[in-house]
């Protein structure tokens, strides 16, 4: 057994606190608006479609602005990108606070979410280039809380506060944290690595924009287009050029790569841990945000209960991985990827089957249960699966390695999405067709999607049998 690794210094606490606590509250915000989507659509007499835009635009900008943060990590100090996302997400919340109208709410969102697009790839890079890799699935494991645990529980956020104050008040409550974490910043926060003078390549950055951007734009409106009728070939003709466009844009960056010029450096993907772990996070993100997204559905129009209870059903499974990834960090440190993640994949795939027996007459407490035995699973897989994949690359590949894996848990999350949310409409229309009421009917819409994230989720088990301990790279 080796020796006990030595403690982080208190520089290295510093920053990374900073970081965390920036993200969390990004993050939070990025999921807590959903249950407030009546409320605006009554205040601003707009129909469902136009409200989703509030989540989908939030995907979609992160989609467009994630991919270049490998490349703005390595050209800008730690401090320029850090003041300028929460700079961007100060702005982007005040806009929200006091929309006078929905186009002012919307490009708020899209402000906030380029603020927040730079955070995460930012905190991981930091965190690989600080942390030894004897200590960095503890450290991961604090980071697996906001990455994972936040959106979560955004939606329980909003819901309590929704039933005190109107839905300015999600975006008001957010301004004293941002303050402080700005004035946290500019006291403990020091710059990390060293940049370089690389030139964008703004081909690249086109392509990247009409590849990432078309995918998740294409694919968040195609459920509301399926069910209206509306521009199917529109967006399926869309989506095939956002796919030619991402097959270009991947090959002009190996290309580039060769001469350390690529805006998204792929190399990451000849290395055998990072790939695996790839497959696993589109997996387990697609499943993820689609339940997070259905549930609340179910619980107001399968069970007839409010938005604060809707919320309140992913509370304990959010606050028992907050509580359990540290620990899992530390686990990971002594015994490695394997014998935590393959547990966790099963019990992640059991918690998704559960879900495929509710109906009308379950009661809150198997939800709670149920969801509970998912976020446990989910959180033995999210925090060694992302510290194997990282630790696994070189140093110069780091912050390019954070930005894939960023940009594809966002693709995975719109596809994902979109996916069960068209399963489950197709199963809600077919209900109400055959003379079901407005319960049953989204009940069995709601089974039917979970039928598909189920099978989904059981494809990770195997998976997690190849993954290997990474060992120490050079920079």
């Amino acid at each position: 057994m080796s020796a006990q690794p030595e403690k982080l210094s208190s520089d290295v606490v510093a920053v990374l606190a900073t970081l965390v606590a920036a993200a969390t509250v990004m993050i939070l915000n990025e999921t807590s608006l959903s249950v407030a989507l009546p409320a605006v659509m009554r205040d601003f007499g707009i129909n469902a479609a136009s409200a989703q835009w509030l989540i989908a635009v939030f995907m979609l900008t992160m989609a467009v602005v994630i991919p270049t943060t490998g490349f703005l990590i390595q050209r800008f100090s730690t401090r320029q990108i850090f003041f300028s996302s929460v700079g961007l997400f100060i702005v982007g919340t005040i806009m929200g606070a006091v929309a006078p109208a929905f186009v002012v709410l919307l490009l708020g969102r899209i402000v906030q979410a380029a603020g927040t697009a730079l955070i995460v790839p930012l905190l991981m890079t930091v965190m690989l280039q600080m942390v030894p890799l004897e200590r960095r699935g503890t450290v991961m494991g604090f980071i697996g809380v906001v990455i994972a645990v936040a959106p979560a529980t955004g939606p329980t956020v909003g819901g309590v506060i929704l039933e005190a104050f109107t839905w300015h008040a999600i975006f008001l409550c957010m301004l004293p944290l941002l303050v402080g974490v700005l004035l946290l910043g500019t006291k403990l926060l020091s710059n990390v690595g060293e940049n370089s003078t690389q030139p964008i390549d703004l081909i690249s950055v086109v392509l990247s924009v009409v590849a990432f951007g078309g995918t998740v734009y294409s694919l968040s409106s195609l459920e509301t287009a399926l069910d209206t009728g509306d521009n199917v070939g529109m967006l399926v003709g869309l989506l095939v050029i956002a796919v030619i466009a991402l097959v270009v844009f991947a090959l002009r960056q190996v290309r580039l790569g060769k001469k350390a010029q690529a805006l998204l450096d792929l190399r990451p993907f000849k290395i055998r841990n990072f790939s695996l772990a790839v497959l696993i996070a589109l997996f387990s993100f697609s499943v993820l945000i689609g339940t997070v997204t259905m549930l609340p559905l179910f619980v107001q129009n399968g069970l007839g209960d409010g938005a604060r209870t809707a919320g309140l059903i992913v509370l304990p499974g959010g606050v028992i991985q907050a509580v359990m990834s540290p620990i899992i960090g530390r686990v990971y440190d002594s015994v490695g990827p394997k014998p935590i993640m393959i547990p966790g994949a099963f019990l992640m795939a059991a918690g998704t089957w559960l879900f495929t027996t509710i109906g009308t007459e379950t009661q809150v407490w198997q939800l709670v249960t149920f969801h509970v035995i998912f976020a446990f699973g989910f959180g033995l897989l999210m925090t060694p699966m992302m510290t194997t994949a990282l630790s696994s690359l070189t140093g110069e590949l780091y912050s390019h390695g954070s930005a894939i894996l960023t940009t594809l848990q966002q693709l995975a999350a719109a596809a994902g999405t979109a996916l069960l949310m068209v399963i489950l409409t197709r199963g809600t229309d077919a209900g109400l067709a055959a003379g079901l009421t407005e319960a049953a009917a989204t009940s069995d819409g709601v089974r039917a999607a979970f039928v598909v994230a189920a099978l989904m989720v059981t494809v990770i088990i195997p998976i997690t049998f190849f993954m290997r301990r990474p060992q120490a790279t050079v920079a």
